[in-house]
């Protein structure tokens, strides 16, 4: 492979491997931290292909760092496998579970990662033919649904070295990201009381659910007295087993968001003070479990521009009216303000509406937008230059997280946006490759906009993951 032409013709009359690799994924989904059979696919498979794999980044079994090349530059592609619960979806237009309640790819992982991993197969060929030196790397990122992979493999030092990172997110649009999205904490609080029969003895009780509800009512009037950026939401996982036994053991599980690191910090103190109190009115103990925490994005415009000229030198995806077909079908499913919602968010002209599938592609669009979504995918984005880039694997008026994004994940319409994307970063990494000054102007716009706030792992000391 000599051209960029070669590299995409290289993907086209190699895509088969790759779309197999992606259902299988698909067919067998796994939640956060539980990946053996995507992760040993997809390393299995790097591993023929000449890279050498390092298991257990981040203390993980199912994340894995896979090598190849020796020198500068090196470039990351970031891959990430798990699925989420209560979407299983058969392969088809229309709502249905394979299993009632069971696992789904509903944000589109199975073509997430084994994108990234085409990519960086294909450039790993260029750079051998061509013979120049550079090293690749693809990382298999465990838990991107509970926000920790990434965040403790960076932790451990994972992305250090990286001179930039490449990765894709499935979406309904072609076009680099270039807003950011938001920092998270992720943690429970468990209290601790005394158990007593509540209709005999009450008094003789202390109701570790009062304090969770006492500690919730708190928060809720904390939302008044924090940025309206701020998105603060809870689930309470233990309230107790029996309506007539004081419950002795409760706990409730939040999500911190806000645009910047520091102010995730200082509303989660204030929700550890509502904690506190909430055990004083009720006379019981109370701990934090610290799961994990990220970092908000920094999309870097200099490989956002590299991702679009690619996109223009590859040309639209060429979905068909069956594909369209299939994707109306699935938007109708959903209601219209939804649909419309999504339509506005994609920041196209109004005549678009009702398109159900986006072959086009488009710039960066969403410049200074906060995404009120949270990845892990941040705390990347702070120690190398990294650009998310968006394809279309999935229909118009499907949300995030819904059967609808399951629903073409494992059929052609996702096939063919992994391939769109797979394509996109191999030809940016090629330039980064071939040409110093690209690589140059990425790492000074990331060196500017982090100079005054370099990386801080949002993990306390010693945190843990349960695997």
């Amino acid at each position: 492979m000599q051209t960029k032409q070669d590299v995409i013709h290289w993907l086209e009359e190699n895509q088969a491997p790759f779309i197999r690799m992606a259902d299988e994924i698909w067919e067998n989904p796994e939640i956060a931290l539980q990946e053996y059979k995507a992760s040993k696919l997809q390393a299995g498979y790097l591993e023929n292909e000449g890279f050498t794999i390092r298991w257990g980044s981040g203390g993980m079994p199912t994340a894995f760092i896979a090598t190849w090349g020796q020198g500068k530059p090196i470039i990351g592609f970031i891959g990430e496998y798990d699925a989420l619960k209560n979407l299983s979806q058969k392969n088809q237009a229309t709502q249905e579970p394979v299993v009632p309640g069971g696992l789904g790819q509903g944000c589109g992982h199975n073509l997430l990662g084994t994108g990234g991993l085409a990519a960086a197969v294909a450039v790993r060929r260029w750079l051998e033919e061509q013979g120049k030196p550079g090293t690749v790397r693809y990382y298999g990122c465990p838990a991107e649904e509970i926000l920790a992979g990434k965040v403790y493999m960076a932790r451990d030092g994972a992305f250090d070295d990286l001179d930039a990172a490449l990765n894709f997110h499935p979406s309904s649009i072609n076009s680099p990201n270039i807003g950011t999205a938001v920092a998270l904490n992720n943690l429970k609080f468990r209290f601790f009381g005394k158990a007593a029969h509540a209709g005999a003895s009450p008094h003789l009780g202390r109701s570790a659910l009062d304090a969770v509800e006492l500690m919730n009512v708190g928060v809720n009037y904390l939302r008044e007295h924090v940025p309206d950026t701020t998105r603060i939401h809870y689930v309470i996982t233990n309230g107790g087993d029996l309506p007539n036994i004081v419950p002795a053991e409760a706990e409730v599980w939040y999500f911190v968001r806000a645009p910047e690191r520091a102010g995730v910090d200082e509303i989660t103190e204030r929700v550890r003070k509502i904690a506190q109190g909430a055990a004083l009115m009720t006379d019981t103990r109370w701990e934090e479990e610290f799961i994990t925490g990220c970092s908000n994005t920094l999309n870097n415009h200099a490989l956002a521009d590299l991702q679009y000229r690619a996109m223009q030198e590859i040309g639209p995806i060429d979905f068909t009216p069956e594909e369209k077909e299939y994707a109306r079908t699935v938007n109708e499913a959903f209601p219209p303000d939804v649909r419309h919602n999504l339509f506005l968010g994609l920041r196209l002209p109004p005549e678009m509406e009702g398109e159900p599938l986006l072959g086009e592609n488009y710039p960066g669009r969403n410049e200074g937008e906060i995404s009120t979504g949270s990845s892990d995918i941040g705390d990347v984005s702070w120690i190398t230059p990294l650009c998310e880039l968006n394809t279309a694997c999935h229909s118009t008026g499907a949300p995030g997280h819904s059967w609808g994004i399951v629903a073409t994940g494992g059929m052609s319409i996702g096939h063919k946006g992994m391939l769109h994307a797979a394509k996109i970063m191999a030809l940016a990494a090629m330039d980064l490759y071939s040409d110093p000054e690209q690589l140059r102007k990425a790492r000074a716009e990331f060196e500017e906009k982090t100079k005054d706030h370099p990386y801080r792992s949002p993990l306390p000391p010693g945190a843990k993951l349960k695997v």
